[in-house]
């Protein structure tokens, strides 16, 4: 159960992240923070990141395996990479429709998921 609570908290950290990173872009596409000095849009991204660090620290410290989870140090910077880089993805397809997938990026997918496959091989 550890897991799996595990792999939630990095799913919605990620997507707090990637909202953190490139949400101000989506905003300045849309014309709403084109005026806002850099500084506010640091801000607003630190505000954003706070609570992504509010369920990533927890997730890591549940599913480390020296604290009773079931994942190695390794196991879950593997994990936590894949998942950032599939929720910035499906986030991309939905808000930013002019950047397509290409098929290297579905490569790179391929690349990540036998990464996975490597990390938890024993």
């Amino acid at each position: 159960m550890k897991g799996f609570w595990t792999v939630l908290m990095l799913v919605f950290s990620n997507v707090l992240m990637t909202f953190a990173w490139y949400g101000h872009l989506k905003l300045q596409e849309m014309k709403i923070s084109t005026d806002w000095p850099l500084i506010l849009i640091i801000l607003m991204s630190w505000g954003i990141a706070f609570f992504e660090y509010c369920l990533l620290v927890p997730a890591n410290r549940i599913g480390f395996i020296e604290n009773g989870g079931p994942f190695n140090l390794v196991q879950l910077k593997v994990i936590q990479e894949v998942i950032s880089l599939t929720v910035f993805s499906i986030i991309v397809m939905f808000m930013f429709k002019g950047q397509p997938l290409q098929w290297n990026h579905l490569a790179a997918f391929v690349c990540l998921i036998m990464a996975v496959f490597f990390v938890f091989l024993k």
